[in-house]
């Protein structure tokens, strides 16, 4: 064959990792910044849903990781859509991951991070009704002080808008998290606001679970908006189980 300067390797387990190893592996750079860290899944033929939810595509590897990133969070940042079609509650860690965020100096659970632009979110849900930690509610200054009346007693709501006061701006959002030592952030989606973060080339690392299933039709992808920017990223890891899962992990090159 032509020589195509492309040097390809096969994957294959060298050794295989316990759960002591996965928090080296998984663990966020020492940056003075915020790091905005991304988890998602999709399958194989890159649907992010089946049914309208990805909770179906996840397995016993998957629900490792996903917990394994909330532990290591200071911060969990997920749009109104995706708290609202995934039934959201609290944060949920065991015994031992809260000691593991304690001896990092992090508080016991991580704290959730609602990104509304229009603010409007029921008392009843979940996210409100089931946590140990009062959610932030980070809102556009148009809709702020209408959505602290409203959800009064049930959270913090945060003022995120840059020059239009009408929109979230991510940079401001993500400014305010870090004003309060919230550095380590995990965005679970939705993919409008996975989009804004990569448009604004705001997006540090994606943790993409590749599910061993195809669902075809018109499923989303993990990432939708109204434009498109090229972003480099450099696989740091890739990991695999019996059940034909990937876990990959990419860093912003």
């Amino acid at each position: 064959m032509p020589d195509s300067g492309a040097a390809l390797s096969l994957l294959g387990s060298v050794r295989e990792l316990d759960d002591g190893d996965l928090p080296r592996v998984y663990g966020y750079p020492e940056h003075d910044r915020t790091w905005v860290r991304a988890n998602f899944i999709t399958s194989v033929d890159g649907g992010a849903t089946t049914g309208g939810s990805s909770g179906a595509m996840g397995g016993a590897g998957d629900r490792l990781i996903f917990n394994l990133l909330r532990e290591l969070a200071d911060v969990i940042v997920v749009g109104a859509g995706t708290v609202r079609i995934e039934g959201y509650s609290g944060a949920q860690l065991s015994v031992t991951q809260r000691q593991h965020r304690q001896a990092r100096g992090q508080s016991e659970v991580p704290q959730l991070a609602i990104v509304t632009g229009s603010g409007h979110l029921n008392r009843d849900m979940a996210v409100f009704t089931r946590t140990e930690v009062q959610p932030l509610v980070l809102t556009c200054a148009a809709a702020a002080e209408q959505t602290r009346r409203a959800l009064s007693g049930l959270c913090e709501v945060l003022e995120c808008s840059g020059r239009d006061p009408e929109k979230v701006d991510e940079a401001a959002l993500l400014a305010a998290l870090g004003a309060r030592g919230m550095r380590r952030i995990l965005t679970e989606g939705g993919p409008t606001l996975l989009d804004s973060l990569i448009r604004r080339d705001l997006l540090d690392e994606l943790c993409l679970t590749i599910a061993p299933c195809l669902v075809g039709g018109h499923a989303p992808r993990i990432a939708s908006g109204s434009g498109q920017l090229l972003t480099r990223m450099r696989c740091a890891h890739v990991l695999t189980d019996d059940a034909g899962y990937l876990y990959t992990r990419y860093v912003k090159a």
